[in-house]
């Protein structure tokens, strides 16, 4: 009774083996903040949560008020910090990134004007997997920190 159905249990097992590598990701952007700003450069900051089942990677940001956007990570070699740019960054799937004050986060650079506490900065980060993710950067005091 169940032979006729072989054939078909056959070619569909490539299909089902293969749906864990095609797994999408699910990227969740949380705690989304900028650093009040003065001068022509400033900063965003986020969590970025991959609820999926497959690794995805930011490829850029975007944003209006500034003529550049670039995903940056802050270190510390010796006595000296140093930032460089970041072609793209990693989000592990089930993983949560990080972008805060002293290491990764957003640089907007070439401000079209101030950044002032209270104001909103519109963001939008790019996924190779997830696509567009338009949010919302509430503006905070430069001395505030993450809260």
């Amino acid at each position: 009774m169940f032979r006729p159905l072989l054939p078909v249990l056959l070619l569909l097992a490539p299909i089902l083996a293969s749906c864990g590598e095609n797994a999408t990701s699910d990227i969740a952007v949380n705690d989304v903040w900028a650093r009040a700003s003065v001068t022509d450069t400033g900063a965003a900051y986020a969590r970025i949560e991959n609820r999926g089942g497959a690794d995805d990677t930011l490829i850029e940001a975007l944003s209006p008020v500034a003529e550049r956007v670039e995903i940056h990570d802050m270190t510390m070699e010796g006595m000296v910090m140093k930032m460089r740019k970041l072609d793209a960054l990693p989000v592990e799937a089930g993983e949560t990134v990080t972008l805060a004050p002293g290491g990764k986060h957003i640089m907007l650079i070439g401000l079209h004007g101030p950044i002032e506490e209270g104001a909103s900065v519109p963001l939008t980060l790019v996924f190779e997997k997830a696509g567009r993710i338009e949010t919302e950067a509430p503006v905070r005091a430069a001395g505030q920190g993450g809260r």
